[in-house]
């Protein structure tokens, strides 16, 4: 009997309508455009409405991956949502995104990961189904980082976006090449203090703002996503020459860069939505495999790497053939 395996099928998103460029920013803050530019790479990014939601936004970007996919609601045995910025404490936006698309069998849950959400989202959802609990599941990054942004701090406000990215899983017999073919997880807390967010629920004395140490951060980010790369390639006995895509979390430009000289990937093998998305941490990864898969440069039998570090730290790599 061969192992089971999940298949990556469907693909969605979603980015709300604003768009605030680096030069709307620099009205109001001592920074511009080529400040912005010249250190992360971004020139924009999209900013929830009064109408968007982390429920809303993951809910649309999973209609789109079922849709994509040609598979009903009414078949998805699961949904997990990544999100650090949750619309509540409780219920879980899964559960909430499992009501907006009428599910009414399974179970939802979240996960909170930072930025590296999606990477363990899709390590959880993928051992559900080689388990055999689960046949078909969404995974999904949904973050609304404008509303725990401090608007003030030229440092952190630039670097993020809003937005949602789904991807729906599938069982296989695994007969194929086809599938996740591992996930690999890490965190460290002793450095939970270069990148969190100064409040929660249960302490309302505090403003709750993303706070960043962001040269530590990306010292890190290089050294720990680089690692994690080797570690997934390893196990498999591939080198970077057999990698078809590189679809890392879109923090920074540079960082996205200084990972890719490393593996020795050129430019044209690697997604990058940082520029335009900025950095919509759980919800990047996902983004950025719904438009390359979309536009038709990730085609069937190609080899993915997703990579990604966060708050936590956290940090970690898939591999997939789609």
């Amino acid at each position: 009997m061969m192992a089971r395996r999940s298949l990556m099928v469907g693909f969605g998103g979603y980015l709300p309508d604003r768009i605030v460029t680096n030069d709307e920013l620099a009205a109001r803050l001592d920074t511009s455009d080529d400040w912005i530019r010249a250190r992360t790479g971004i020139t924009q990014r999209h900013i929830a409405g009064p109408n968007d939601t982390a429920v809303s936004m993951a809910t649309a970007a999973a209609s789109r991956a079922l849709e994509y996919a040609g598979v009903s609601a009414a078949d998805v045995d699961a949904v997990i949502v990544a999100t650090s910025t949750p619309d509540q404490a409780f219920p879980a936006t899964a559960v909430r995104v499992q009501a907006e698309l009428g599910l009414r069998g399974g179970f939802g849950f979240d996960i909170a990961a930072a930025c590296s959400g999606f990477v363990y989202a899709l390590s959880t959802a993928d051992a559900l189904v080689r388990s055999g609990q689960v046949e078909k599941i969404l995974v999904i990054g949904s973050e609304v980082y404008s509303r725990i942004i401090d608007w003030s701090d030229r440092g952190t406000c630039v670097l993020f976006g809003d937005g949602a990215g789904a991807v729906l899983l599938s069982a296989t017999d695994g007969a194929g090449p086809e599938g996740i073919l591992s996930t690999h997880l890490h965190s460290d807390g002793t450095t939970g203090d270069l990148l969190y967010v100064d409040g929660a629920v249960g302490r309302r004395e505090n403003s709750g703002f993303l706070r960043m140490r962001g040269r530590d951060v990306f010292r890190h980010a290089v050294a720990k996503l680089s690692d994690s790369v080797d570690e997934v390639l390893a196990a498999h006995g591939l080198t970077y020459t057999d990698v078809s895509w590189l679809v890392p979390h879109q923090a920074n430009l540079r960082i996205i860069e200084g990972v890719a000289r490393k593996l020795e990937l050129p430019p044209e093998r690697v997604v990058v939505t940082v520029d335009r998305h900025a950095n919509t941490s759980a919800a990047s990864i996902p983004l950025a495999m719904n438009e390359a898969v979309r536009d038709g440069r990730i085609r069937k039998g190609d080899l993915v790497l997703m990579e990604a570090l966060g708050g936590g730290l956290t940090w970690g790599s898939a591999l997939a053939r789609l």
